[in-house]
Order: C-alpha cells, then sequence, then structure tokens
C-alpha cells in the first residue's frame, strides 16, 4: 500500500513539473534559439556543447566545480592523466618514479609551448604546484595543501616534495588544481591580465567568454599531441533544460547534458538525435547539520530523515530510472568503495514516524530547512514532501547555482542541503575527508575520534590494501551515524546529433578531442 500511496504522489509531482518545464523561458540566455555560433553553422569542424551552468574563471586553482573542469581540461594540461582506472598516463609529464616516502620525481615533455608561444618548463611546474599549494584562499589549496616544495632539478626535471607519505599525489596530478599555468607571462603581467587573456598548453585556445552564455575556444595548431579535431569548441550556458533539448532537435547544438527523463522519448524518436547513457562518480545526497542545538544533531532525527525517503521512488519516477540507489557514496571503481553497501537502500515511513516520537517530537516532526540548487529542484520537492508526510516541517530553500556556490562555500546551510557530488580524484578520499573535525567544522560539525583515526591513517597510508580497508570502515561507521544520507548514484543522461561520436565519461568531463566527427 505504501509503495502505491507514493506512486501516485510522485506521479502528481512529475506532471506537474512537465507542465512548468513547458511554460518556462530562458531568461537567462534570451537569444539561445537564434544563435549565430550553434552548429548549425555550414562549418562542420565546430562543435558545440550546451551545458546547464558556467564556468567559475579560468583559474583552474580556483574552481570547485565540474561544470568548470569540464571545460578547463582543453585549455589547460596536467602533469598526468586519469581515464578513471588506477593507471595514470602521461600528460605534461613523460615519466615519474618515487624516490622516497615524501619525493616523487617527474620527467616533462619537451618541445611544448603554450598558447603564447612560451616554452614549458620546470619553472612553471614549481609555479603552479607551489601557488595552489600554499595560498590558501584558493578553491583547490585543500587537494594540494600536504606539497611541501617543488624543486626543479633541470629544465625538464622536478621533484615534489609532501609532508609525509602520501598514496594520493599522483591522483592530484591528473585533477582540476594541477592544470598548468605559464609562469612567465602571469609574473610579467599579473593574474589579473591571465584571466582576461588564459594561457594554457591544451589542445584549444581561449578565444571569447560571455559570462553566462558562452564559451568559445579554438584550435591550437602548435599543440604537442598533433592537430586537434575541431577547429572551433563552443560551450553554451543554457540553465533550462527544456531549452537545451529544443536547442539540440532544432540543430542548434550537438551535445546536451542532463536529459530530463520526460525528454528521453522526444529525442529518440527524432531522426538524426539520440541518447547516450553512463553511470557517473556523482552521489545525489543531504548533508545533515549536527551543530548542538539542532535537530539534526540528535541521531534518531538523523534516521527518521533517511528512512523517510523512498529513494528507489525517486530514481523511478524523477530521474526515470537513471540512477542507482546507494548508502555510499564511493562509486564502484573508486578506490575504498565498500561493495556491502552499493545498491542498499532504506524506507520505513512508519519507522520514521516512531523514531521521531522517541526523539522528543510527539506533535509532529521539527522544522527543518533544506537548501538546493535550482539544478536538483525536482528531487528536493519529492524529499521535502516525504518528508513532510513522515511529520517533519520542512522550509525549501531553492538557490540559483552561483547562490548556493557561495553558501556551500561560507558553510551557512542550516539543518539540510541537497547536492551531488562528483569524484574527480578517483579516491573515497574525495569523498569523506569532508567528515575530518577540521574541515567538518562549521559545516556539519561532525566529529567520531574512531573516524577522524581512520581518516588520518589513511591520508598518509601506502599500504593499498590496509588503506583499503579503512575507507570501508568509515563507510560501515556513517551508514549508522548518518551525517549524510545518501539518495542514488546519478547517471549521465546527454542528448547527441548523428553528426558527433560522443562517449560519456563517469567523470563528466568533456574532452574534445575524445568527441569525433561522426563519419559522412
Amino acid at each position: 500500500m505504501r509503495k502505491h500511496k507514493w506512486t501516485s504522489v510522485l506521479s502528481t509531482l512529475l506532471i506537474a513539473m512537465v507542465v512548468l518545464t513547458a511554460c518556462g523561458g530562458n531568461a537567462s540566455t534570451p537569444d539561445a534559439a537564434n544563435d549565430n555560433g550553434s552548429a548549425a553553422e555550414t562549418n562542420a569542424k565546430t562543435l558545440t556543447i550546451a551545458n546547464g551552468t558556467d564556468i567559475e574563471s579560468f583559474d583552474p586553482h580556483n574552481n570547485n566545480n565540474t561544470a568548470s573542469e569540464a571545460v578547463l581540461v582543453n585549455v589547460f594540461d596536467y602533469l598526468l592523466k586519469n581515464d578513471g582506472g588506477k593507471d595514470k598516463a602521461p600528460g605534461l609529464a613523460t615519466s615519474w618514479e618515487q624516490v622516497n616516502d615524501t619525493t616523487w620525481r617527474f620527467k616533462l615533455r619537451e618541445g611544448v609551448t603554450f598558447h603564447n608561444g612560451d616554452p614549458f618548463t620546470a619553472e612553471d611546474v614549481k609555479f603552479t604546484i607551489e601557488r595552489v599549494a600554499k595560498d590558501s584562499s584558493l578553491k583547490q589549496h585543500s587537494y594540494f595543501k600536504n606539497i611541501v616544495e617543488v624543486k626543479v632539478v633541470d629544465e625538464h626535471t622536478v621533484d615534489i616534495v609532501t609532508d609525509g607519505p602520501d598514496p594520493l599525489l599522483l591522483n592530484r596530478l591528473s585533477k582540476m588544481g594541477a592544470g598548468i599555468l605559464p609562469a612567465k607571462y602571469i609574473q610579467e603581467n599579473g593574474m589579473e591580465a591571465f584571466l582576461k587573456q588564459p594561457v594554457g598548453t591544451g589542445p584549444y585556445k581561449v578565444s571569447k567568454w560571455l559570462k553566462d552564455d558562452r564559451v568559445e575556444l579554438v584550435k591550437n595548431d602548435s599543440y604537442f599531441g598533433g592537430q586537434p579535431k575541431w577547429d572551433t569548441v563552443v560551450f553554451r550556458v543554457i540553465p533550462e533544460a527544456s531549452t537545451r533539448v529544443s536547442e539540440l532537435l532544432a540543430g542548434g547544438v550537438d551535445i546536451i547534458s542532463g536529459v530530463p527523463s520526460t525528454d528521453i522519448e522526444r529525442i529518440e524518436s527524432t531522426e538524426g538525435k539520440q541518447i547516450v547513457k553512463t553511470p557517473t562518480q556523482r552521489v545525489l545526497q543531504l548533508i545533515l547539520r549536527q551543530t548542538e542545538g539542532t535537530a539534526t544533531a540528535d541521531p534518531k532525527v538523523r534516521e527518521a530523515i533517511d528512512l523517510a525517503i523512498d529513494k528507489q521512488g525517486i530514481v523511478d519516477s524523477i530521474a526515470g530510472g537513471a540512477g542507482i540507489v546507494t548508502r555510499t557514496s564511493v562509486t564502484p571503481g573508486n578506490f575504498g568503495a565498500d561493495p556491502s553497501l552499493y545498491e542498499q537502500t532504506l524506507y520505513d515511513q512508519e519507522k520514521a514516524k516512531q523514531l521521531l516520537k522517541e526523539a522528543g517530537f510527539t506533535n509532529g516532526g521539527p522544522e527543518l530547512t533544506l537548501s538546493v540548487s535550482s539544478q536538483y529542484k525536482e528531487q528536493a520537492e519529492v524529499v521535502a514532501a516525504m518528508l513532510d508526510q513522515a511529520g517533519f516541517k520542512i522550509n525549501l530553500d531553492v538557490l540559483e547555482p552561483s547562490a548556493f556556490s557561495e553558501r556551500y562555500s561560507s558553510k551557512s546551510f542550516k539543518e539540510l542541503y541537497m547536492i551531488g557530488i562528483g569524484n574527480s580524484l578517483f579516491d573515497a578520499s574525495n569523498n569523506y575527508n569532508r567528515y575530518l573535525f577540521e574541515e567538518a567544522k562549521g559545516e556539519t560539525d561532525y566529529n567520531n575520534p574512531e573516524v577522524e583515526k581512520l581518516l588520518q591513517s589513511a591520508l598518509v597510508n601506502m599500504d593499498p590494501a590496509a588503506r583499503e580497508k579503512e575507507y570501508q570502515q568509515v563507510q560501515q561507521i556513517l551508514a549508522e551515524e548518518r551525517p549524510a544520507v545518501y539518495l542514488y548514484q546519478m547517471e549521465g543522461v546527454y542528448g547527441t546529433d548523428a553528426r558527433v561520436n560522443f562517449q560519456p565519461r563517469s567523470d563528466e568531463l568533456f574532452f574534445a578531442e575524445e568527441i569525433t566527427p561522426a563519419a559522412k
């Protein structure tokens, strides 16, 4: 009976969303449907991708979202490349070796130039890595703060020295925050000038950035990896999902992200268009504050929140089946994943109501604020309805992505916030370092000495088997203590035009060189 009741509720909400989506406009990009820089141009060498959000800036050290990295990987190269597996491939470094517990030596690629013609050398690596390691104001600093120094051995050799053993150094050097910057250019012109005219070593150069509208890139004829496949790559910002779909169907873009489940059939039934999917690293979840005095500091309240939410119902209705329920945020393929918590879900509304009574809420549950970025508004509305049904009083706080990002950085959410957290590090530490005491302070205020000990050990543990067990133990503890309630692993759903060959990545990045024109 309970399942039928929620199916009815979800169906009603879904119908409402379809109506709202159909009526919605796109105030942020009013000229989207009449764009002159689209894939409809006669130039077959233009690739146009539509995303829901814009980049934060062209500083690879001061961005903190996947939407930014998805663009910047085409402009800035890393020392190493990560294909999602355990092994790393050469990037700007051609080989590497561990000298001792705290030092790695990297041989750098010769003959590489930046977009402005400056040669790439060891000095650029030293400047880049030490900048992000030492400047605590940068959003990527926390991933690199254990790096003490980059020693220049010769023009094409560097030693990277950490403050202790670091099992993750190679992972760090293959993700956002490690994009190599031109030392000479920035030292002579300043960072502000660089941000206006960015320079990297990647296959594409920055041509134009119209904030909240588009980023335009042009091919780098001097790219060390050979001639780029596209003359121009355009990343358009189209926040409204319905507008992205319309643009794909009209031929204005080649690839769109975040296709709503209600539009999948429409795209698949259109000649020359198709849907492609892949499980991503991203897990949609609720983060729960445990600050003393908040209702969510009570473990019974947190458990009630978990049990009140029908995760599979959300996947089936709102996500159109494109998701996998889970009680962990470390998905398969990531180091430290715990298979026993994957494809698990809890749902028991009656027990949730009982737990609230045991927590002292005899006349209905506590009043809570649930904050969410507008991109997850539909999921949040359903979660709020389910929590209301269990007795909670939910105030839904829907924010524009930029406002949500500011609130996230300042750790100023109230009891709950919903977020989809990805993992370009491909390691459990990316998901759980937020529960270290110092990191959790002011956000969740989570504090468990056993978890602290396990996480601190895993940060320096060079024994992979022992380190994996530490993260699996952490996950088991968090599954019971619930500083987060995990909803489901998200599936990337993309719409594409038949003129391109596109296989989406689990890290949600768009490497233009991996996308090819379809054979005619």
